[in-house]
C-alpha cells in the first residue's frame, strides 16, 4: 500500500503539471524616437542636444545626422570625428541647442575642428583628427 501512494502521488503531479496552462513570454524592447536635435544628439543618456561644430560632417548624409548611441544607423565599421571640448563629460558648459529639426547644410562643417573619432555607439578610436 506504501508504494501505490508514491505511484498515485507521482501521477497526480504529472496530471497537474501537464494539464496547466502554457505560458509563452514575450519580451518587447521598445527604445522611442531618436531626440530631433539640429546638429545631432550626444551618444549617452539622457541624450541632450550637441551644440554646432560637435561632429564633423561624416556624421551627417544629405544633412540628416545618422544617429549616435542606441539610434545609430550608419555603417557597422563606422568612424567620425568629433570635437569633445564640445562635450559636458569633458567640462563643456556652454550653450547647447534646443531639440528641433536635424539637418545640417554641408557648407556649415568648413570650419569643423574634430579633436576624437568615434563609432556611433560612443567608444574613441584611433585615428581622430589632431
Amino acid at each position: 500500500m506504501r508504494g501505490m501512494k508514491y505511484v498515485f502521488a507521482a501521477v497526480s503531479a504529472a496530471i497537474f503539471l501537464t494539464a496547466a496552462p502554457q505560458s509563452h513570454a514575450q519580451i518587447t524592447i521598445n527604445i522611442g524616437a531618436p531626440p530631433a536635435c539640429p546638429y545631432g544628439y550626444y551618444d549617452y543618456a539622457p541624450y541632450s542636444c550637441a551644440p554646432y561644430g560637435y561632429y564633423g560632417p561624416e556624421w551627417f548624409n544629405g544633412g540628416v545626422f545618422i544617429g549616435a548611441g542606441k539610434w545609430f544607423h550608419g555603417p557597422a565599421n563606422f568612424h567620425g570625428n568629433v570635437n569633445n571640448r564640445l562635450d559636458p563629460q569633458h567640462g563643456y558648459h556652454g550653450a547647447l541647442p534646443a531639440h528641433g529639426p536635424a539637418q545640417v547644410h554641408p557648407d556649415k562643417f568648413k570650419s569643423f575642428q574634430g579633436n576624437e573619432a568615434r563609432d556611433g555607439r560612443g567608444h574613441v578610436q584611433a585615428g581622430g583628427h589632431r
